[in-house]
């Protein structure tokens, strides 16, 4: 079984544990807060896809749309502290991940994730949590901001790619671990030729396509 194979497959909690219901519906909640949606953002370090994120959660909540972003690095400095970079923390990494976004989805808001998630089977679980969620499917958007390595390398904003050359970094998504490129992702942004405006006007038409946002 293969780093991105690895993925959770299952959602199994212990006998002892019964979920507990809301007294209202996901139907009530939406029709008062809005109806909640994960925006999924992957691509290689450098790509340019937490800038998007960033403008999009900004452009949303400027307009009345509760909205918040789930930057991978920002999530690594407190609930993912605690893991490493080898494939099976990447992994748990995207778990986590994809399990906060479906309850803010489910609370009625916008989740934007930002995080490289370079095995496609992850995200293809994080797709599963939402759709197989117990109230019905929730909506699920995964962006592909396709950036070729050449580029974020001569980016390289954090000088990370400097240092995985050097070998300070092993592992380094890229240079030594692979990055599995979406196959069929929902949308893709050419980082090459399109601006960070012209991205989030993009995902904001996704968005209205889905009747979100």
């Amino acid at each position: 079984m293969s780093a991105g194979e690895s993925a959770a497959l299952g959602r199994s909690s212990p006998p002892e544990i019964h979920w507990h219901g809301s007294t209202l519906t996901r139907a009530e909640r939406f029709e008062r807060l809005g109806r909640g949606a994960t925006m999924w953002f992957t691509g290689l370090s450098g790509s340019g896809k937490s800038t998007i994120a960033a403008a999009l959660e900004a452009t949303l909540i400027r307009s009345g749309v509760r909205a918040y972003r789930l930057d991978g690095d920002n999530v690594r400095t407190g609930l993912n502290s605690d893991l490493g970079f080898g494939a099976s923390a990447r992994t748990e990494n995207v778990r986590r991940l994809a399990e906060v976004a479906r309850l803010m989805a489910d609370s009625g808001a916008i989740a934007i994730v930002s995080a490289i998630s370079p095995f496609r089977a992850d995200r293809a679980f994080a797709r599963r949590v939402h759709q197989s969620d117990r109230e019905g499917a929730l909506s699920f958007i995964e962006v592909f901001v396709d950036a070729p390595l050449a580029i974020c390398e001569a980016r390289d904003p954090k000088g990370l790619y400097r240092k995985a050359r050097a070998g300070e970094l092993p592992g380094f998504t890229g240079i030594d671990s692979p990055y599995e490129a979406p196959e069929a992702a929902d949308i893709v942004l050419d980082a090459r030729r399109s601006s960070v405006e012209e991205s989030v006007r993009t995902c904001l038409g996704a968005l209205a396509e889905r009747g979100l946002g």
